[in-house]
């Protein structure tokens, strides 16, 4: 059962800011095995700040013992009620660069303020003394870790390092994304056309629409997941690149087949092809953004395979 902060006694409080260093430290240490191949400056910084925080655990170790002797009980984050809880390594490390670099500074801060709290809060004259101490401990983390910042990312390592981001971030979301939409928003052109101009219903064109984004969506997914694991592409974790690619092939497939919500038939075909128009604009935007591919080049060639699609989708529903 968690306990109050004003609770515990001063070993605890004390065994509690040991634990709090380990596995900072710990969080440091993490991160910096994660981003040493992409991010190496990055690294080194974690790495720094991991062995700032070890020496302070030794430091509040050898005064524990000072005071209190050789054992130290066990006091986790989660039994206490109120205090820092830290989110999984592998969540923020999916977030990008700067989402880590922040977390790490929010990390200090987060620390420092929680001690400064609780010292006005207890009464205990050497207690509050310890939690300020604390306090300022963790206020001199938050100045090594900017120096070391300056240290380590340079202008050019810094630029190097976005350089990077952006090429992870192509490869694992946009790459796959992009795949997805694409599929989504050109191959079922044709089902839903076909069915929109064969029943002349928009009940029946939304059905068919939205069973081929849905399927399209799932088929896509896996697809994308069993392709390869990314260890040697590069291109990250799959269960993360199956989901963008189901989600973005299923949002292009359904974009199109919403307008067949309407009920007046030729209303709805209309907005249909309006919103067809803006998808291949879309996709054509971000090959230009991410990919490189002039504009002009990059609409020619996703507005001339629409439209053949289109084309096939009216004639096959129009026989």
């Amino acid at each position: 059962m968690a306990k109050n902060f004003k609770d515990l006694s001063e070993p605890e409080i004390l065994a509690l800011a040991i634990s709090n260093e380990e596995t900072d430290g710990r969080i440091y240490a993490d991160f910096a095995a994660r981003l040493k191949d992409n991010y190496p400056a990055t690294s080194q910084v974690f790495e720094e700040m991991e062995a700032e925080e070890d020496n302070h655990r030794r430091q509040l170790i050898d005064e524990f013992r000072r005071r209190f002797g050789e054992h130290i009980p066990l006091i986790r984050r989660e039994e206490v009620k109120g205090f820092i809880t830290r989110k999984p390594v592998w969540l923020i490390q999916t977030l990008g660069i700067e989402t880590v670099r922040r977390y790490a500074e929010s990390m200090e801060l987060e620390t420092q303020r929680f001690y400064e709290r609780a010292a006005a809060r207890i009464s205990d004259t050497s207690t509050r003394k310890l939690l300020g101490d604390l306090a300022e401990a963790e206020r001199h983390h938050v100045e090594i870790a900017d120096a070391l910042e300056k240290q380590h990312l340079t202008r050019e390592a810094r630029a190097d390092e976005d350089r990077a981001q952006r090429r992870l971030f192509v490869l694992q979301i946009v790459q796959p994304g992009l795949s997805g939409l694409m599929d989504g928003s050109v191959s079922t052109l044709a089902p839903v056309f076909a069915a929109a101009f064969a029943t002349r219903s928009s009940h029946d064109a939304l059905l068919v629409g939205l069973a081929a984004s849905v399927g399209a969506g799932i088929s896509m997914g896996f697809a994308e997941a069993l392709s390869d694991d990314g260890s040697l592409t590069g291109r990250g974790k799959p269960l993360l690149r199956g989901i963008v690619c189901g989600l973005m092939t299923t949002a292009g497939g359904i974009g199109h087949s919403l307008p067949y919500l309407i009920q007046n038939f030729r209303t709805a075909t209309a907005l249909a092809v309006f919103v067809v128009a803006i998808e291949l604009l879309v996709i054509s935007w971000i090959r230009n953004h991410y990919m490189d591919t002039p504009f002009l080049r990059a609409a020619l060639q996703v507005i001339v395979g629409g439209v053949c699609v289109f084309l096939v989708g009216i004639l096959i529903g129009s026989a």
